[in-house]
């Protein structure tokens, strides 16, 4: 449930409580000191005023108990209509708050352009949200297990209640106006399915697919997949690898990206490091010495890259550098060029 509306009935019913306590306590005060009642009678007759259920007087009221009834009265029906009306809101409130919470994640899902989508928030999706969140990145999340959802939602999270397959969730999840879409979902012909739905949807979109069976490579590939990730191999080779070149394997799991503070590598446009009208090269730029960071990387604007690339190489638009260093290199770098 969403805390905020929860806080706000929250104080409306103890603000209730409060008042009806309030007219409980002058009420009997009032009939014990004015009219001279026991604690038990004058308990009694606030309780049958304030209820208004027309029993009958303990005993014959004075003009002075009568004015304090009428009073007494008019303040009760006042106080005991907003208590029930504030409860029976919370009540009806209870079963529409999830209605009332997705209204307002869909709009604030609305207002987002150049997000990702993760499909499914098991292992894999979970992970990817955690780097996402780690780079301050903008996603959805659309997972069909409502459980699931209530158990992970967080204010920085937005999440969407659906089926990834239908056309209808993917639209709600803003995949027309989306960068990126990564399908996590642990079925390869649902993962197939999405990927096929969300490229006809947006042409433009970079998909990215996680995929169970070899098999199913090509065929996320022919669907319009840009990436298609087999996590079994993958974790196969890399213990393989710590067997065959644990020192280097070792070493490049340090290069891991953890979180903006612990950054050893960093992918960067070239026209956030300068003014691309006049076109330099990496020498030109010098980060070395600016910054500590070395150039280990290039990939050009078709796409092609060149590891470890010449100091001469041309930094052309739409062009991106791949940098080196340790955590306070790479701050230093964006500090320099202002970098978000």
């Amino acid at each position: 449930m969403n805390n905020t509306f929860l806080k706000l009935f929250k104080s409306r019913i103890y603000t209730a409580i409060l008042l009806l306590g309030c007219v409980l306590v002058i009420g009997v005060f009032g009939y014990r000191f004015m009219s001279g009642y026991s604690w038990v009678d004058s308990l009694y007759m606030t309780v049958i005023t304030i209820t208004t259920v027309g029993f009958g007087e303990v005993q014959p009221l004075d003009e002075y108990s009568k004015v304090f009834t009428v009073f007494l009265i008019l303040a009760s029906v006042v106080i005991v209509g907003f208590a029930i009306s504030v409860i029976t809101e919370y009540i009806l409130s209870k079963n529409n708050l999830e209605e009332l919470k997705q209204k307002k994640m869909q709009k604030k899902i609305d207002q987002l352009n150049n997000h990702i989508i993760i499909c499914g928030y098991g292992r894999n999706g979970t992970q990817a949200a955690r780097k996402l969140l780690a780079y301050n990145k903008a996603f959805v999340v659309i997972e069909k297990d409502k459980e699931l959802i209530d158990r992970f939602t967080d204010d920085d999270m937005h999440f969407i209640h659906g089926n990834a397959n239908d056309d209808e969730t993917l639209i709600q999840a803003g995949v027309n106006r989306a960068s990126t879409l990564i399908c996590a979902l642990p079925n390869d012909a649902d993962n197939l399915f999405v990927v096929l739905s969300a490229r006809q949807l947006n042409k433009n979109l970079c998909i990215i697919s996680r995929a169970s069976q070899e098999t199913s490579y090509k065929k996320l590939k022919l669907a319009g997949a840009d990436n298609v990730i087999l996590p079994d191999k993958i974790g196969g080779d890399h213990m393989a690898s710590l067997v065959v070149v644990p020192d280097l394997i070792e070493f490049i799991d340090n290069l891991s990206i953890v979180g903006k503070s612990n950054i050893n590598i960093e992918e960067i446009e070239v026209e956030k490091l300068y003014n691309v009208a006049e076109v330099k090269t990496i020498k030109d730029l010098d980060l070395r010495r600016k910054t500590g960071c070395n150039v280990i990387g290039f990939k050009d604007g078709e796409g092609d890259y060149v590891v470890n690339p010449e100091a001469e190489t041309q930094l052309v638009p739409k062009s991106k550098i791949i940098v080196l260093g340790r955590p306070e290199q790479i701050q230093k770098l964006n500090t320099v060029y202002n970098i978000d």
